[in-house]
Order: C-alpha cells, then structure tokens, then sequence
C-alpha cells in the first residue's frame, strides 16, 4: 500500500536546489510558503472535515513513535493546530487553557481554529518517500549535530492551510480575511523521534483567538506551542511539558527566528528509547533573522528569544557554592512592595565578565529539564560540562591578577601571603582581654589606640576589639520628661500591649509580661522568629566611581531561639552591591539585636526595644576610605515586623566583579552606658577569585542609643560590657537577582576566653533542638526542655500557631472582627464603628446630622429631584434629567415638544423621559429611522419571513410568528419545535408571566384582568425586576419566573425558550436533582403555600457575614469568598448573587452604605444592591451603555467611574445614576480597568490598545489627563489603587507581570514576573487577588515575596471577571481637592 501511495506522487526533483544549499548557509530571509514540505492530495494526504472542532480518524502508523519515553502506534490530527496521540476531549477543556494539557500534545498552534465554510483546510499523511525522509534528516541534522547519523524511516506530516480563527456570527459582518498556514512534521527512525515546526513568511495573519465564553469582552489568547506528555498515571500530577510561547510577541516570533538557523523553522527531540526527561530543543542556529548565529559555547534561553523584540539581555551569572549559605526555606529572598531610584554612572577599568553565559532553558519546562540536556554541536571540549543545577561553571579568564584586584591608589602593604604588619612599632595588637575593667559608672575610660600614618591595628587570624573614645556618632540621649509625675492612669496605653505598667516615685515604666521580651513600650514573644522590613537608601563612591540609589528594600529574618539572623538588600547597584559584601555588620545589627542570650546577658531588644539608631563609622585600610552607615529603627508594624531605615554615606574600595569576600568568625566586646552602647572592633577580609586570594581589613566604630525609663531602679547586676561571638559569616551578592545578602549566627554572653572547658547547655549556643518558634529552657547541665513561644501551641519541638480567633482567646469586644495573625491576631471593627482607646472595644461611629438622610430637606420627591449634602445642616436641591425647576419644584419636560425623535418616529412624553419609536414602514431605534424595503408587508410578515430565512442556517430554532390573514400577530403564539407557548400584544412583544411549558395548558390570551389590589409576590417581584433589568422584553435565551394568579411560583420551571427545567419550591429555590435535559420534562410537585405579604430576601441572595471578604463575578453570579486575615476561606465561599441571563464584569463596593455595584455587558447595564438582608438588586443605569466593564466607587464624593469598551468611553455618574456626565471620549481604542483614589481625588484606566497600551491617569472632574505608563506593557488588564500603600498596581496578561509604581508613574517595581492570564485585581493587606482566565479561579500573591499563596477554582469552571474587596470599614483621609497634586512622603 505505502508503495503505491508513493508512486503515484511528483517528483522532488527541485528540493535539493531549493532547500540543501539554504540549510548549509547562514541565512536571514524567512522561509517561503512553497519551502514546506510537499503536501496536498496529490501527495496522499487526507483531509480533515471541515469544522470548529473536528478530530481525525485515528492514523495507524506503520512503525510505532516515541514520545518522551512511550511509544504510539495511533496519532490523532485536530483542527485546533494539535496532534496526540489519543482522541481529544471537547475544545473547550484544553483550547483556553495554558499548558500542560492533560493528554498528550505536540502543538504546532494551539488556538480555537475553524475551517467551516471552506476558511482553509486541515491535511495529513504518514510518508516513507526518500525525499521527504532526507529532507527531514537534514534539518534534523542541522539543528543536532551529535545526531549526525540520524536516517528516519519514517515520518508523519500534518500541515494547516489557510486557516481562520473561529468567529461569532454577526449579522451583516464579513469574516476575518486573517489566515494562517502551519506544518508539523514527525520523523522516527525507530530510535529517536524528532518534530520539525515550520511557519512560513506571512504565515500568522493572527497570534491568537478569543475565547468562546469572552460574551462582549474583548480578550484574546496566545496561541500555545509545544509539547505535553499529559498526566501522570496515578492522574493527580502534571506530566512533563515543554512551552515554547506565552505571549503574542512569542507567537508572532516563530516565523522571524529558528534555533537551527532558517527562521521559520524549528527543531524539537522528543522522543526516544534512552532516557529523556523532556523535550530537548535544537541550539546551534539563529535567534532572530537579523543576528548571526549563536557564539559557540553560550546557550539561550528559547521562551526570552521569543519573548523579545530582537534583543537579548546579557545576563553575567555568579557561581557560588549554596552549601554555605543557610537562608530559611520558604523565607522570601526580595521584596518588591516598595519603591526606588537608582542613579549609577560607574564604568569598570576592568572586564572580569566570564566567558561563558547561561540561563534557563524554559520557565515552563518540568520534570527535571536542565541546560545540559539542550543539544547543541560538539565543540571538542570547548565548552565546560553542565552541573546539575543547570548553570555552566565559567571558565576564568585569563587576565593579569593584578589587574583583578580592588583598585586602590596604593596597593595593599602586604606580602603575597597574605600577613599582615602590625603596630608601625612592630608589638603586638592589644587583645580584647587587654581591656580593662569597666569603670565606675559615669566614669567610662576607653582605650585610644594610636594612629600614626595610615595604618590601624590589625591581627592575623584572630579579631581584636578595643574602644576609642571619639566616636563620630549620634550621642544624643533620649530621656522620659519627669518635670511633670506621669502615672499609669493616664499613660499605660504607651506601653506594649504584651506589657504591664507600673508607678515609680517619679514616674511610670513599661515591662515586658512573661515569655515576652523587650523594653516594655515593645514586646516581642520569646522564642519565636522575627522579621525586618526596611528601606535603604545610598550615595556612595566605589572607588572614585558615584553610585546612588534610593529606598530599596531590606528584609530580615531572625530565628531568636539559635541566634541567627538572615539579611536581604535588593536592587543596589551592581558596583556598589559587590563593595559592600565585606560590610557584614549591616545585617550584623539584627545580630546583636536578637542574639541567642547566655545566663545573665541581654541581647539588644531586651534594652533598646524597636526604637534607637545606629550609628556606624568604617575606615578601609589601606585606602584609608571612610564610609558612614546609619541605621534608625521606627517600631513594630501591626504585624509585630520591625521597620528600618539605613543610610550610608562615604567612600569604599573598589570590589570587581566576581570576586567573593569571605570573613571568618570573630568577637566584639559592646559597652553599656544608660543610654548608650559603643563598640570598636578591627576585622580582616579576604577577597578571592579562582586562585587570587587577597586580604584587607577595615575599623568599625559603632555607638548605638535608645530610650530609656530613668524612672525604675537601675538592675545592678547587668554587665557593663558584654561579648557578642559572631559564627557563620556569609555575604553573597547575586547579580541576576539584584540581591545583597548577608548570613550571621549570634550569641551575646560574658567575656570569656577562648579556653573554658565548661561544656555549654545547648540553650546557649543554639544547638538544641526545638521548633524555631518555640523558648528553649536549660536545664541541669546540657540538659533541656522545649516550650511554644506566645501564640504557638505543640510539645516544643513541633509547634503550630494557635488560632486565637478561633478559641475564643481574644480580646476583641463585642462590634469587631478577629482576625488571627502567626503567633498572634488583630481586631477590625466592623463597618460603622471605631476603636474605642482600648484599642479592643469597638463604639458606634456617630454620623453628623444630613438632612438629605433624615428627611428635613425641602426638596421635591425624590424621583423628580435628589438632595445634595454640603455638611452641617446645609444642603441644595437639583432637579432629575427630566425635570426642571429650581430643586425644591420640579415639573415633566416635555422632550416630544423638542422633536428630539426622528421625523419619521413617534415620540411617547414619560415622566422624567420620553421614548422613540419608528413608524410603520421604518426601522431603527427611534432616533434614526430608514425605510423598511419590505413596508408592503406587516411587522408581523415581516418578522415571518425572516424567521424562515433562518431556517436555512443548520441547527437554528427560531420562532416563526403566526399572523392572521389581515397580516397581525395572533394573540396566542406557539414555538414549533419547543411546545412553549405565550401571549403576544399587538406588537407582537410577549406579554409577561403568560409563558407555559411544553404539555400543559395554552394560556387564555383574551382581555388583561382587572389589576390585583394585593400586595405583590416574591414571584412577581422579582419577575419585574428581571423584566425591568432586560429591557421589558426578554431574549429567548433569558430566564423570567412563571407565577401563577395568585402571584406563587409555577412548580415547574424553564430558562427562557430553551428544553432546561426543573421544579421550585413554594419560596422559588431549585428542588437538587430536578433539572431535566432537552427532550425531558421532569414532574413537579405543586406547591400549596399561601401568598407572601411581607418582604422576604430573594431566593438566589445569601447576605455575607461580617468581616472582609472578596466579592468576584462568574457569568451570571456574584461570588463571595471570605478571608481569614489574608488567606482564602475556600470552604466557606458560596453565591452572593444570582442574575440569570447577565454577564457580570465590573464590580466595586461602596464601604459606606454596604452596596455592591457591578456592570453588566450582557444586558448592558450598572446595576447595585446592598448588602443586607432582603435586599433586592437595583439598576440605576440602562441607557447608552453597550459594553461596560471597568467600574470604580469613590465612597467620599458619592460617585462612579466606568468604561465601555466598544463606545469607547469613560464616563461618571453619581451612585443613583443621577448627573451623568463623559469624562473622555477621545484617544481611547479599548479602555478596561478602572481605579480611583479619593483621598488625593485622581482616576487612573487602562487601555489595551495592542497598537500602544497604556495606563492613563487624570483628576476626578477629567482634568489633568496624561499617560503615567506607555512601556514595557500588552494587556494591562486589571488595575488597583492601594489606599494603604499608596501604590498603583496592574496585571499585565500580555507581559504576565504583576506591577506597581508610584502615583506619578515613578518607582515602578515587578511584584511578579509568570501570572497566567489575569483579567482582574484588587490590593488588601499585604496580598494581591486576581482572577485568572487560565486557572478560571481567583489567586492570592503575596506583596513582598511575589510569590503566589493559594488559588480558589470555584465547583463551576467557567471564566472569573471582575473582583474587589470588602472591607469592615472605610478607607480614612484628607480629601484632596480636584486638580491638586501631591506628593508622597519619604
């Protein structure tokens, strides 16, 4: 068979001219369409059935593939630009979806493609022709040349001809004249299997298709490229995968670059009988059509080719040996919630960049894939082995070594081995046992060492301290005011709130309550860990090179039961990060402040608590540079976090690039005044890189001051001086990831020498081991007992944090919210009432007298004006649109008098409006009429005769309306294929509530009965409205209740004209397990409840308990998920909110009256309800809207901001709908999000015009309009105002970066750099929550770490909208006034 096939085919007698010599050539021209491979029918192919979602038969090789590590006998070919392995599932469970799939796939172009109506077509073959066998040998060969040898037997070809996307049908409009062509080939030679992607010029007419739940939305998806092995066979983990897309630029790259040198072109080993953990792209040929190929011996990443816009980054990588450092697993190592500047004019005299650069192959690749499995051309030993963490070793250069050396003026006085020349007079360095005793108090005498020259003491081998007496530092003494007796009664609330107060004679003091620790006005529990959160800002010379750089972040992380103390700096500057790796005493001040204590010692909180400054003074020798750092704390944070901030001013040496410090351990001997620590100590570094070892030294200065309370009596058995013995000394600066870190373990103690043989219990020298947040108690001799620090429950050596919110051991007061914290809890009060000064015991919040609210304004009713409040007892009065007057009397504009209405409509005067309507013989909507072409024909024939037309369409179930022979509508109306029937008015427009279901009795469609004097039903309330929220008249696709005279609900009930029903109770709600499918009709019990009288909540609305909470939107829903402090309370998520037939997007909250707002773009309206029981929705705008997305609440001015993406405006409204009014019209292509901030009065939008996205800002009233962000951005899709941070902050679905910058635009930071698809966001605590189209749920990333913390996937999975936070209470500040601007502090 395979014989014949191929014998009836074309010869190739041209490839070899077309295509051989090309591949041997560094070439730049894309690849041409007729340089696929050969395909149509003539070559065999078979073609795939046109369609949206069609899959081949299944294709029986011949000679089995391998994939990863299986083998396949049967392939599948997919309309949507995949091939498997297995027949697919139904599009829409891997078509919108990000990878891995969850069955095996090699993705040439994973999007929603349609090949219906002849848009392109699908073909594909299996084929053993010598032609295409050795055309596929030799881009295989080009692309993996250890593979030389390799000689398929056979491959497989699937290619993509002129394919379109798949498209709503629109009447009228044309389709997209966008088509893509696309070829996958498989060759196998039985051994190893090898895919060839091959995308010709002006082949990817589109990068992506919309999904098919996007309604009017306007979101497209990257098409994905591939392969996934699928899931794991116990079904519960992800198999191996490999992404070679993400976003549009990846796409629209594919045809532009290759990695075997043709762009268009690309060669993946994907399958083999040795071992292969995932898929191994080719790396030999170029990354774009206008770079050469790429330097032997350097590897690439492909997803950051793709991603850029012809430029790769050049990223130098630091090699370091992470068994010496011991950071905390889980610990964050930067943090991106902050803001900087960095300004650094610094160029090197010397080039110490390694050799060889790598980097990651993929983001997306799994399994265990590293650089070393890229194949790439044998180099003959040229280029270093992988190791296993998947960076190349660099080769060190060869250069002089001294031209690596720090560049001093002078070089170092020291000989090549490294020792060093003492005192000037040759004796010997004092030791620190040479100190003499502590003098009387007020009497300290501190040694002065000479200095003569430009030398310092120094030692070998050993650090000594001593003490000076000329300390440039801050000495200033902070002292309690005790002119005036200050007691308890009035001043305990100065203390922690872990503490207890007490009177002296001459004033109070604060003392730290048992298991905690600290000065009394901070208490921090025993035992536990600790975190610093700080800012650090530069002006530096490295060397004779400035550097500066402003409030980047410093994190650290103490674990107080061993000592040690972990510290990150991120984003300094480069030069100035490598100088500063031999100043360990910046992280070595949390050393001292938290260090492990021995018997009868104190660490620095213990004295200082989270308030002193520190001040350092360090001299570099032989340079003699002199640099200064201070460091002021700030306190303790709600979350018992210690802020920070450090400065540093002077000079330092030079350190190059590369180079590594390294500080043995060493002892420092701190003095104890009142209110004064002082040190001085002198240490030596070394410098190493390769075998270059050199070694330098420094003099520390450093005076520490802090408050005391003079008024308790001064413990006499607290040591004057005190010895900190420093271990583990790490500094390492990471160039990739911008990071300063230093590593110390700390014990604070007597002085002691060196030579005490006492054996030390483990509590002392950390070497216990309980929990890191547990108090280790010594015992007798090295024995030891664990207890949980505060707030932490187990036996001490495990330990879990204690919920006290759920225990009950809290002591948050009636009207507020507990909300559990690690080790500890806060209170909240609740919307409407404030702290007491308790701090626990919440108090009604009483609001000033309006009289807009209480009624005693004179305005006219409240549907022909509305009250506007001033303050105080003031107020003005303001007619409605519709109206006019003076505000206190108010008559109906005639607005038909003002022939607002086309001539050839009608216009109907109502109070407030008015409306249009064509006259017979036209069409339109009132305000423009054109003349019907069939205005021979009645409406009723008219609307007839285009039912039937639709008929032509398969699958289509319209409505044919029935007409008497005078041309009207019969008032009775019937669907043919359904059995539904109705009444019609005259019109032809349903008559609400008349609707049966198939089988029961047509409704009697005579006169309208006398109207009812009884109050109205749940049933008919809500139907109304439902009728009101649709326009009047529903779609044949919208829900409407069906009550029956007495107002009850109809037990059996249908969605719209559709075959879905189920049965209701008496109240409305769904009977589980009664809802039929087409065809079925399932039997319902009547009900015989009697009608309701009083107000009763809506079936479908379940009020949300008190607290914060997220409110997100799905389809027709609102969903309500509670936090518990930040994390997701995913068991207690349920629905708010239930609009059948909407498609909710927007929403915001108004904290003020506890109403939630949302825009709907299915029945193109905003709409509110409120939060309390009973509540029914209400919608406030219904008219010239078409599809509004973003929505945002200023609860301060009382109004609402919006987007329409297709009008293309942003537009403003009070929040009754009322003074509506176009903020911007222009320069606006598809604006989305929203975001207000109304304590400085600015709006900010976005705009993801993918010709030029942006992020535009403006005052409240729409002055002031200017972009604020126009780089660096593809779909900025969600936007946030932090009101806490003062932080603007979007999520990018283009970039898949999560972002924030300052209001003005600058010190714009990445909080994270690998989102999914995210469509909304909002900011509350230190967490992000954003909705992700990929994962369909709502996920939680951390603000300081970036790093994601949980996801919710609601049981529903369809696609998450809008989402925001609801507060227990109201944002507070200053409301700045409109046009003004401002400016952060700091």
């Amino acid at each position: 068979m395979e014989g014949d096939r191929v014998a009836g085919r074309p010869v190739l007698s041209s490839l070899p001219v077309l295509l051989l010599l090309p591949l041997l050539m560094s070439r730049a021209a894309a690849l041409h369409p007729d340089e696929l491979f050969p395909h149509g029918e003539s070559w065999g192919d078979q073609l795939l059935q046109e369609g949206d979602d069609e899959s081949s038969a299944v294709v029986k090789l011949a000679n089995p593939l391998h994939f990863y590590e299986a083998r396949f006998s049967n392939l599948y070919v997919g309309t949507n630009g995949i091939i498997s392995t297995q027949d697919f599932p139904r599009e829409t469970q891997y078509v919108d979806y990000d990878f891995p799939t969850d069955f095996p796939a090699m993705a040439p172009f994973l999007a929603d493609i349609d090949t219906s109506h002849g848009r392109g077509r699908v073909l594909y073959r299996e084929d053993t022709s010598p032609a295409v066998l050795g055309l596929a040998a030799r881009y295989v060969r080009a692309g993996f040349p250890r593979s030389a040898r390799f000689t398929p037997t056979h491959a497989f070809l699937a290619t993509w001809e002129q394919v379109g996307a798949y498209e709503e049908v629109k009447r009228g409009a044309l389709p997209s004249g966008e088509l893509n062509t696309f070829q996958a080939v498989l060759a196998s030679d039985g051994s190893d299997s090898y895919a060839l992607f091959l995308y010709p010029a002006n082949g990817l007419q589109f990068l992506g298709t919309r999904p098919k739940e996007s309604y009017n939305v306007q979101l497209q998806l990257p098409a994905r490229v591939g392969f996934c092995r699928g899931e794991a066979d116990d079904l519960k983990s992800e198999g191996p995968y490999f992404s070679l897309t993400s976003t549009e630029q990846s796409v629209k790259n594919l045809y532009q670059l290759s990695n075997l040198g043709i762009p268009g072109v690309w060669a993946f080993h994907i399958g083999s009988t040795s071992p292969l953990d995932n898929v191994r792209p080719a790396a030999v040929g170029d990354l774009s059509a206008a770079h050469s190929s790429v330097p032997l011996g350097r590897s690439f990443s492909h997803a950051t080719a793709l991603e850029s816009d012809y430029n790769e980054d050049n990223l130098d990588y630091y090699d370091v040996n992470e068994e010496e450092a011991e950071y905390l697993p889980g610990e964050p190592e930067e943090a991106l919630n902050g803001h900087s500047s960095i300004d650094v004019s610094f160029q090197s005299k010397v080039d110490t960049k390694p050799l060889e650069e790598s980097s990651t192959l993929d983001p997306h690749t799994k399994e265990g894939t590293s650089l070393g499995e890229v194949e790439g051309p044998d180099l003959k030993g040229q280029v270093e082995p992988w190791d296993e963490r998947g960076t190349r070793s660099p080769a060190p250069p060869e250069v002089d070594r001294d031209s690596l050396a720090p560049s001093w003026e002078t070089p170092p006085p020291y000989p090549e081995n490294g020792s060093i020349q003492p005192y000037p007079d040759g004796g010997p360095v004092p030791s620190e046992m040479d100190v003499p005793p502590a003098h009387p108090e007020e009497e300290i005498v501190l040694r002065s060492y000479p200095a003569s020259g430009h030398t310092t003491p120094l030692s070998r081998g050993t650090y000594e301290v001593g003490l000076e007496d000329n300390i440039g530092s801050n000495t200033e003494v902070f002292t309690y005011n005790a002119a005036n007796k200050e007691t308890c009664e009035h001043n305990h609330r100065q203390c922690s709130r872990h503490a207890f107060c007490m009177d002296y004679a001459t004033g109070f003091c604060c003392h730290c309550q048992s298991k905690f620790y600290g000065n009394g006005k901070h208490c921090l529990p025993e035992g536990a860990p600790h975190r610093v959160n700080g800012k650090v800002s530069g002006h530096l010379h490295v060397g004779h090179t400035p550097v500066h750089f402003t409030d980047v972040d410093l994190h650290a992380y103490i674990v107080g039961n061993d000592g040690r103390a972990y510290t990150a700096i991120s984003h300094i500057p480069q030069p100035a990060a490598q100088a500063l790796l031999p100043l360990t005493p910046i992280g070595g001040l949390f050393g001292w402040l938290f260090a492990l204590e021995k018997p009868g010692s104190e660490n620095g909180f213990s004295l200082a608590g989270a308030a002193f400054t520190h001040d350092m003074e360090v001299t570099f020798y032989p340079g003699e540079e002199t640099v200064r750092i201070t460091q002021t704390a700030e306190g303790l944070d709600p979350e018992n976090y210690l802020s920070i901030k450090t400065n540093i001013q002077g000079q330092v040496p030079y350190v190059p690039a590369n180079f590594t410090a390294h500080i043995s351990p060493y002892k420092e001997l701190y003095h104890y005044s009142d209110s004064a620590v002082t040190s001085t100590s002198s240490r030596d570094y070394s410098l190493t890189f390769g075998a270059i070892n050199q070694t330098w030294s420094y003099r520390i200065h450093q005076n520490i001051t802090y408050q005391v309370c003079r008024h308790a009596p001064r413990r006499p058995s607290f040591p004057t001086t005190q010895q900190l013995n420093v271990d583990r000394v790490f500094a390492l600066y990471n160039d990739e990831e911008r990071v300063l870190r230093f590593a110390v373990t700390n014990q604070i103690g007597p002085v002691k020498e060196d030579s005490d043989p006492t054996p030390v219990n483990p509590c002392y020298d950390g070497s216990h081991m309980c929990d890191t947040t547990a108090r280790c108690h010594p015992g007798t001799g090295v024995d030891y007992t664990c207890e949980c620090a505060s707030g932490y429950q187990g036996d001490g050596r495990n330990c879990v944090d204690e919920n006290e919110c759920a225990t009950g051991f809290h002591r948050c007061g009636p009207n507020s919210v507990c909300i559990n914290l690690p080790g500890s809890y806060r209170c909240e009060c609740r919307s409407g009432y404030e702290f007491a000064d308790d701090r626990h015991t919440c108090i009604l919040i009483t609001p000033p007298a309006n009289p807009c609210e209480d009624g005693s304004h004179t305005c006219a009713p409240a549907g022909q004006a509305r009250c506007v409040h001033h303050g105080g007892s003031t107020f003005s009065c303001a007619c409605l649109p519709g109206y006019a007057g003076d505000g206190h009397q108010c008559t109906d504009v005639d607005e038909c008098s003002e022939n607002r209405c086309h001539p050839a409509a009608t216009c109907y005067n109502t109070p407030g409006s008015f409306s249009c309507r064509c006259q017979p013989g036209y069409y339109g909507d009132g305000f423009q009429c054109i003349p019907d072409s069939t205005s021979s024909q009645t409406p009723c024939e008219q609307q007839q005769r285009h039912a039937q037309a639709q008929y032509a369409y398969p699958g289509a179930r319209f409505h044919i309306p029935q007409c008497d022979e005078q041309g009207n509508f019969l008032p009775l109306q019937c669907h043919g294929s359904t059995g539904f029937c109705w009444c019609v008015d005259p019109d032809g427009h349903e008559v609400p509530g008349t609707q049966t279901p198939p089988g029961s009795t047509p409704p009697h469609c005579g006169p309208s009965p006398e109207p009812t004097q009884r109050p109205p039903t749940i049933c008919e309330r809500w139907r109304e409205n439902l009728l009101e929220h649709y326009g009047g008249t529903p779609r044949d696709d919208q829900y409407v209740p069906q009550c029956d005279d007495l107002g009850l609900f109809i037990p059996l009930q249908c969605h719209g004209k559709s075959d879905f029903c189920w049965c209701v109770d008496k109240d409305g709600r769904e009977v589980q397990g009664t809802r039929s499918q087409p065809g079925t009709t399932p039997a319902c019990i009547p009900t015989v409840a009697p009608p309701m009288v009083r107000p009763t909540p809506r079936p479908d609305v379940t009020p949300p308990s008190v607290g914060t909470f997220l409110l997100y939107t799905q389809g027709q829903q609102i969903g309500y998920l509670p936090l518990n402090g930040t994390r997701l309370q995913k068991d207690a998520a349920k629905t708010l909110l239930s609009l059948h037939g909407s498609i909710i997007v927007g929403i915001d909250y108004d904290c003020r009256e506890r109403m939630v707002y949302w825009t709907d773009v299915a029945g193109r309206t905003i709409s509110r309800a409120s939060l309390e029981l009973g509540a029914e929705p209400e919608t406030i705008v219904n008219s010239g809207l078409i599809s509004p997305e973003g929505l945002a609440i200023d609860h301060i001015r009382r109004t609402m901001y919006w987007t329409d993406s297709v009008l293309d405006k942003i537009e403003s409204a009070l929040l009754d709908g009322s003074e509506r009014k176009v903020l911007f019209y222009t320069d606006l292509v598809n604006p989305r999000a929203i975001a207000v901030d109304p304590i400085r009065g600015n709006l900010y939008w976005t705009d993801w015009n993918r010709e030029a996205p942006k992020i535009e800002t403006s005052s409240l009233d729409g002055e002031n309009r200017r972009i604020l962000i126009n780089t660096d951005i593809g779909l900025p899709n969600g936007l946030t105002f932090d009101p806490f941070s003062k932080l603007l902050c979007w999520a990018d679905a283009g970039t898949k970066k999560l972002e924030c910058t300052l209001p003005d635009g600058t010190g714009r930071r990445v909080i994270h750099n690998n989102l999914k698809y995210p469509f909304s966001i909002v900011s509350y605590a230190d967490h992000f929550y954003h909705t992700d189209w990929r994962r369909d749920g709502v996920v939680s990333v951390n603000k300081h770490s970036g790093q994601f913390t949980d996801e919710y996937l609601p049981e529903q999975r369809s696609h998450l909208y809008g989402i925001t936070a609801v507060y227990p209470y109201c944002p507070t500040g200053k409301k700045y006034a409109l046009g003004c601007s401002f400016k952060l502090a700091g």
